[in-house]
């Protein structure tokens, strides 16, 4: 889901952090900040550069300084240009909370979320920084503390959108569903157009939306001037509450109208995403052997296509005393991004030289990135769907660990990805043509994959889940290597938060009336066509 963002704006008139800051200084500390807005980097430096020649060393314009850096991604010299400012005023709450962004940005998370908490203890009335640490702290999967915090932001700001949007997301991942829909509405109360309280509400997918809704999306979506991204987000829910409805003409008239906005806006390639699911297939075909073949074993990896069952399944082996769930995790292409950086070229450049050595040290790597989801139980799992990319990769780079291959019906799983708004953009379900694509080469590398190394690898089929629930779940644990405990086939039951889209879905006992393609008749032939499926229009 979505997270609202919010920029630190520049100091208008006589405030505080202008102490000390020469009159001569202020224009070009403007400029700064406009610049920096505007991704305007050698601007920027150039204002920074004369205000720090009239104000050395100022605190307000090294935290602008650190801005600077951490949108050009220098994490390092952002961090020590902030811990500059916050050196010399120590009661500078905006400047521990910029600090807490630039560390969290360089790896450093524990010193990130001690800069948030400070800000938050020096401005313990002002709504910002318990907003930027509750947002933090939803992003990092702590979502009871997040709570508290975006709660506390709530309280001081009560018309403050993007809080109440996040605070609903958070209790829709604990599966407080009544709480969070209050705060959806709350929202929509403020804001009629608002589309991610909208989306919200259409993700509580086990609860039907009531005709009311769809008469007041119909009415918002008729307004003039909506911000794409709203319109975009309403279009999606009214799909939700149509299908509800069993308005089905309906509802299909307004996801493909909410699709077809959204890739206007951000056009999805499958041409070259194919050639480059090509290429990491070839490379990863050909990496040197794993030093130590037991690396990883920490690591479940569940992958496959979208709307799959891959939060179901993470719930069944979260239910296990061994595993803790970690949802999707955006840490093993971060830590290949790392290594991009470190050698200045991009990941296909240096896989022929990488050794034995250096995909162990970024196993290694990986595996203390993810340790904190390993406090309290030996496993956990990683359920990012598009990592099905690097099951090569991880062959690699950490040997030992188990990749649970979650498939499902490919026109049902298609249909179920085209009314879902995604926002890792650009993105392939945006047209029926592209999910059949999409999943083609999807289904064609990770058979090579299996084939190729079954002890690694598990195909698991909802279809067979649904049909005999033990016997999967069984097989699904003695896979992993896992002992079989009663609690997975209660897994439902299991307490913990559940950050995807499928929250509600995976609250509720196994459901074996999930299938609704057949619902949309002849209109899902384009899919049809690319999966090789009979059409039914002809």
């Amino acid at each position: 889901m979505p997270t609202p963002t919010v920029e630190h704006h520049p100091s208008r008139g006589a405030e505080p952090r202008l102490d000390g800051l020469a009159p001569a200084a202020l224009p070009h500390l403007q400029a700064a900040a406009h610049a920096i807005r505007d991704g305007a980097e050698a601007v920027a430096r150039q204002a920074l550069d004369a205000a720090l020649a009239l104000a050395p060393a100022h605190p307000e314009l090294l935290r602008m300084l650190g801005l600077l850096h951490a949108r050009a991604q220098r994490h390092a010299e952002a961090c020590a240009a902030l811990q500059q400012a916050v050196a010399q005023w120590p009661d500078y709450a905006l400047a521990h909370a910029d600090l807490g962004n630039a560390q969290l940005a360089a790896g450093e998370a524990d010193a990130a979320f001690a800069s948030w908490r400070r800000a938050c203890a020096l401005a313990p009335h002002a709504p910002m920084p318990w907003f930027n640490l509750g947002r933090n702290l939803q992003l990092h999967g702590d979502t009871a503390a997040a709570i508290e915090a975006l709660e506390q932001a709530h309280a001081l700001a009560p018309e403050f959108l993007p809080a109440l949007i996040l605070l609903g997301d958070a209790l829709v991942h604990t599966g407080r569903f009544d709480d969070a829909a209050a705060r959806y509405r709350a929202a929509l109360a403020l804001h009629p157009a608002c589309g991610d309280a909208w989306r919200g509400l259409a993700n509580i997918k086990t609860r039907p939306l009531p005709d009311a809704d769809r008469e007041r999306l119909t009415a918002a979506l008729r307004l003039p001037g909506l911000n794409p991204a709203d319109r975009i987000a309403m279009g999606f829910a009214l799909g939700k509450v149509c299908e509800d409805q069993q308005r089905y003409e309906q509802a299909f008239a307004a996801l493909d109208q909410a699709n077809a906005a959204l890739r206007q806006l951000h056009p999805w390639n499958a041409a070259a995403f194919r050639a480059h699911a090509d290429a990491l297939f070839a490379a990863s075909s050909g990496l040197p052997t794993a030093r130590d073949p037991a690396l990883g074993h920490e690591a479940i990896f569940i992958v496959g296509l979208p709307r799959s069952g891959s939060t179901l399944f993470e719930q069944i082996l979260a239910a296990h005393p061994e595993v803790e769930g970690a949802s999707e995790l955006p840490d093993l292409e971060q830590v290949l991004g790392e290594e991009s950086a470190r050698r200045r070229q991009p990941l296909l450049q240096w896989f022929a030289t990488a050794t034995g050595d250096d995909w162990q040290r970024l196993g290694r790597r990986y595996l203390e990135r993810t340790a904190r989801w390993r406090a309290h139980k030996p496993r956990h799992t990683d359920k990012l769907p598009s990592n099905w990319l690097l099951a090569g990769v991880l062959g690699a780079m950490l040997p030992g660990a188990r990749i649970v291959d979650a498939r499902r019906d490919a026109l049902e799983a298609g249909w179920s990805c085209y009314k879902q708004q995604f926002y890792r953009l650009p993105h392939f379900a945006c047209t029926l043509t592209d999910i059949a694509a999409y999943l083609r080469d999807y289904q064609r590398i990770m058979d090579a994959w299996q084939a190729a190394e079954p002890q690694r690898i598990r195909l698991q089929r909802y279809e067979a889940l649904l049909a005999e629930p033990e016997r999967e779940i069984r097989a699904l644990l003695a896979f992993c290597g896992l002992p079989f405990d009663p609690a997975c086939l209660a897994y439902h039951q299991a307490s913990r938060s559940v950050r995807t889209a499928s929250a509600a879905q995976v609250r509720q006992p196994l459901q074996r009336d999930t299938a609704r393609a057949d619902r949309y008749g002849a209109r899902l032939d384009p899919l049809r066509l690319g999966l090789g499926l009979p059409m039914l229009g002809r």
